[in-house]
């Protein structure tokens, strides 16, 4: 990426902030925790199945087992990236992960052709 395409682009509007969690509380885990805990890792399911509905043709059918490995897959991208965004803060000694920071990660992992366009739409929002 070049500097000269950088030099008007300012990402630093928070898009969330950090919040530690202690992963070992001393209340015992049970199956329902987990279930929930699973749940909230994930983005809801009529998210995922709006959004895959848009690219599809309109009588198109998309099935429940579809929805639910997008949802997985998506949620896990998102973690994969925040993960990356997340750890550049920690190393910056800052808390809130910003548009920057996304997109700073995406290009580190490799997804420079989403980087690029998240660039600009962060720009114009």
């Amino acid at each position: 990426m070049s500097s000269s395409n950088n030099n008007n682009l300012n990402y630093s509007k928070p898009i969330f902030s950090l919040k530690m969690v202690d992963n070992y509380s001393s209340s015992e885990a049970s199956p329902s925790n987990d279930v929930a805990k699973e749940q909230e890792r994930l983005l809801p399911i009529a998210n995922v199945g709006r959004i895959m509905k848009q690219i599809l043709p309109s009588n198109a059918k998309i099935s429940k087992e579809a929805k639910e490995t997008m949802q997985e897959c998506v949620s896990e991208f998102i973690g994969f990236v925040t993960g990356e965004a997340s750890e550049k803060c920690r190393k910056e000694r800052r808390k809130t992960v910003n548009g920057d920071d996304v997109c700073w990660a995406m290009g580190t992992l490799g997804f420079d052709n989403y980087a690029g366009p998240l660039k600009r739409y962060l720009d114009r929002h």
